[in-house]
């Protein structure tokens, strides 16, 4: 395993992240309107000041980018070339709602680019974690990392990941263009950033997302797949990079296997579409 130095300390505080979070979950939590509409929670904010402490008490000379603190002038971030970015509650919607598909999620940048990344299950204990260069795992509450990878062809019918609850209609489309081309689709609709480790250990083939997503939303779990040799890439087929600019939204883009044959067609498919 090439770890990197940093990573077992971040595996452990997203383990703290997670335990703050279990006591409101399925606990009639109190739930608050953010400026964006988008809700938060006491759990979202509980993990949030695990992690973020936690983090600048790891390396104070490394700055954290979170969902509940990101009120950070584009001149200061700018100015960053390694900052951790951080989803102390992702799948926010899911976790008010009672199911398990909630994540907490660290990513480490280092001038735009993953260096690697950790995503959490609170509710059953696993854990993902990888990064490009380093492999990529999955480990249980209790049990040893098992090494993971994506898969290069489909093992029965074509499997794409959707979001349980955002799609567009150049999504639908680009289902449909999928569909012409591979035959009939299984579809895997599961929250938060779960979507890119069923690519990661190989249970789905891809994962596009043509619908608004924000930076701290795909960070550690891109991390995660690009540790298990797949790719995160935009429309233009370029790696998706989290370079410091204005707006936190990421553009569309394709998460699939990096030696997938057809990844040619699926970038040329869904940039005639977006």
């Amino acid at each position: 395993m090439n770890s990197h130095p940093l990573l077992p300390a971040v595996l452990d505080l997203v383990r703290q992240a997670g335990a703050a979070i279990l006591p409101h979950w399925r606990n009639d939590v109190t739930v608050t309107e953010k400026a964006d509409a988008s809700p938060v929670t006491i759990a979202d904010m509980a993990a949030h000041h695990i992690l973020d402490a936690g983090l600048v008490a790891l390396d104070p000379s490394i700055p954290v980018l979170s969902e509940e603190a990101v009120d950070i002038p584009l001149a200061t971030r700018a100015q960053w070339s390694r900052w951790w970015l951080v989803d102390p509650l992702d799948g926010t919607k899911e976790f008010i709602a009672g199911s398990e598909e909630f994540t907490v999620n660290v990513a480490l940048i280092e001038q735009g680019r993953v260096v690697f990344g950790v995503v959490g299950i609170p509710a059953s204990g696993r854990c993902y974690y990888g990064g490009a260069g380093l492999g990529a795992w999955r480990v249980a509450a209790d049990g040893e990392p098992a090494a993971i990878g994506v898969r290069l062809a489909p093992e029965e019918a074509f499997t794409l990941v959707a979001s349980r609850r955002h799609s567009s209609p150049a999504q639908e489309r680009l289902v449909e263009g999928l569909s012409e081309r591979f035959g009939d689709l299984q579809l895997a609709s599961v929250g938060s950033s779960l979507k890119f480790c069923l690519l990661a250990e190989g249970n789905a083939d891809c994962y596009p997302r043509l619908a608004p997503t924000s930076q701290w939303d795909t960070a550690a779990a891109q991390g995660v797949l690009e540790g298990a040799g797949g790719e995160v890439l935009d429309l233009r087929g370029e790696v998706l990079g989290y370079d410091a600019r204005e707006s936190l939204l990421n553009p569309s883009f394709l998460a699939l296997p990096a030696g997938a044959e057809w990844r040619t067609e699926l970038i040329q498919l869904a940039r005639a579409l977006d």
